[in-house]
């Protein structure tokens, strides 16, 4: 999860890839008034996102194993991907505006998402802060290292549901 250009796409595929997981990509399940607003540069409302993100909880449940890129920026869109699946956890990949904004701009091909929308991401942004089964990665490491450590954490024995969170 994450704002626009912090690599959720990216991390997704290689961490499904290496898990042997299904991937969700979650931009795939937007509807033609979602994706034509966001071509237009008009941020969703909520009630845009309420339907996807209903239809992003179902697949999750659906296939159990898979990962989902999805920004889900505000804790109540987690929480309900969280009321499909209770278990769910989220790696935040952590950016700021300006990396973001020209990550954005560097994508080749027609994309859904204009640069002019991060701005939008950002105002909406609920950092997970105290909600369990978190990842906090810093958005500019290298991919590599992202992967081995969502990898390790996903991994790793137990319930995994501490909150990883940077300390200011």
């Amino acid at each position: 999860m994450g704002v626009a250009g912090c690599g959720k796409s990216s991390l997704g595929a290689c961490v499904a890839d290496a898990l042997g997981w299904e991937l969700i990509e979650g931009d795939d399940f937007h509807v033609e008034s979602s994706k034509a607003k966001m071509r237009m540069g008009v941020p969703l409302a909520d009630a845009d996102r309420a339907a996807w993100l209903d239809m992003l909880g179902l697949e999750l449940a659906l296939h159990r194993q898979a990962v989902l890129t999805c920004s889900a920026l505000k804790r109540s869109y987690r929480d309900q991907l969280r009321s499909h699946l209770p278990d769910l956890r989220f790696a935040f990949l952590q950016l700021d505006e300006a990396a973001a904004r020209d990550r954005v701009a560097a994508r080749f091909g027609e994309h859904l998402f204009p640069p002019t929308l991060v701005a939008s991401q950002f105002a909406a942004l609920e950092p997970p802060r105290g909600e369990a089964g978190v990842l906090w990665l810093d958005a500019t490491l290298p991919l590599g290292a992202l992967k081995a450590e969502v990898l390790q954490w996903i991994t790793a024995p137990g319930p995994n549901t501490e909150v990883s969170e940077p300390q200011p």
